[in-house]
């Protein structure tokens, strides 16, 4: 008799044990859902729920985050099943509370008809046109396409003192699928890189580089690469030609290059990569290269708005200069969530090596400087 009670209070006790398990488990899993999108991305989520493991928010949460990151890094948390973001007028997974900000006009969805399935990141990330892009940008490298301006103070140069460095750019997702557990992108990247001679009368313009790409670009987790294939032209400013009499070279080519990409969490990144020429002029400019670096971000965000310090640097060599490093590097902060999407930084710029102005590749330069640069 003894023996029987003592097993029936042990099962009763196992019981209580399991049916509060699950709450408790989901509780953790709110609050350091809820940590994660605060301290990682300076959003706060309302409508965040969780339910047996699985994770629901609103689509409106994540306005003007990187959808792909944020369901990544909650999926990283233990005990969490699955990450569903709710468009609106869409239904939870049957089972599912409903996040305030979801529920359907009246409180509950109309009898006698079907609603939508829930349109999880999975889903609403792949196709045509999707937004943000696998492989992001580097930092330092100072042929990336993207908007910046910047001033540049060159050390003991013959012909240029202060510099003003300004590009017209940006990297877009063409179209994106999945392959497993794994994503991969088609993209166009174009850009205008050009550099103004600051002391000269009419700020004459020196250089303009023109670039356009087409990326194909793989993500899984933490590590991405990317496939390019470029063209880009060299071109000297009317103005510095006429009062300079500078030798014009008629800089082209063609190019393909490989890049591989591992995060440590959004901590720490690193990057190497090698190019190759194809079609170049002048015809005899030798066609390998290589290029990595190493990219550091401060995990939490130290503003209201989001800012965090950075640091990168980007180290190219190439054949034609018999591997001699051209090194650039750049400090300062990122600010979050500008114009929506984009990141704002501030930079501190350095750079000593051959120069990334196309009519001038032979040439050694070195400067420091102050550049503001806008991301996706």
């Amino acid at each position: 008799m003894i023996r029987t009670t003592c097993f029936a209070l042990i099962a009763a006790l196992l019981t209580a044990s399991a049916a509060a398990a699950a709450p408790t488990e989901d509780s953790f899993i709110a609050g350091y859902a809820a940590a994660v999108l605060e301290r990682q991305f300076s959003l706060t989520a309302p409508t965040l729920r969780v339910q047996d493991g699985v994770i629901t928010l609103a689509a409106s949460d994540l306005a003007s985050a990187d959808r792909a990151r944020v369901v990544a890094e909650l999926e990283k948390i233990r005990g969490v099943t699955r990450v569903v973001v709710l468009e609106p007028g869409t239904a939870p997974p049957p089972g599912v509370g409903v996040p305030p900000a979801a529920t359907p006009p009246g409180g509950a969805t109309p009898t006698g008809t079907e609603t939508e399935p829930p349109r999880t990141f999975s889903d609403w990330q792949v196709g045509a046109l999707p937004g943000g892009v696998l492989f992001k940008p580097l930092v330092a490298d100072p042929r990336w396409p993207h908007f910046s301006a910047a001033w540049q103070y060159y050390i003991d140069d013959k012909q240029l003192s202060d510099v003003a460095s300004v590009s017209f750019g940006e990297s877009f997702s063409l179209y994106r699928g999945r392959i497993g557990g794994a994503w991969w992108e088609l993209g166009i990247q174009a850009g205008v890189f050009s550099v103004f001679d600051m002391d000269a009368d009419s700020f004459d313009l020196v250089n303009a580089d023109y670039l356009v790409a087409l990326p194909l670009s793989l993500r899984y987790e933490d590590f991405s690469a990317m496939l390019r294939v470029f063209h880009q032209s060299s071109h000297l400013g009317d103005e510095f030609l006429l009062r300079t009499k500078t030798n014009r070279i008629n800089l082209s080519y063609e190019s393909v290059d490989l890049k591989f990409s591992y995060e440590f969490g959004d901590l720490l990144r690193l990057y190497a990569g090698g190019g190759y020429l194809f079609h170049q002029t002048p015809s005899n400019l030798d066609p390998f290269s290589v290029q990595y670096g190493i990219e550091f971000r401060s995990p939490w965000p130290q503003h209201s708005k989001g800012w965090r310090p950075l640091a990168a640097v980007d180290v190219q060599q190439r054949e034609e200069n018999e591997w001699s490093a051209d090194i650039s590097a750049r400090a300062g902060i990122e600010i979050d969530g500008v114009l929506l999407t984009r990141k704002l930084q501030i930079l501190f710029e350095y750079f000593n090596g051959h120069s990334p102005n196309g009519q001038f590749y032979k040439d050694k330069i070195q400067y420091f400087g102050l550049g503001t640069h806008f991301h996706f």
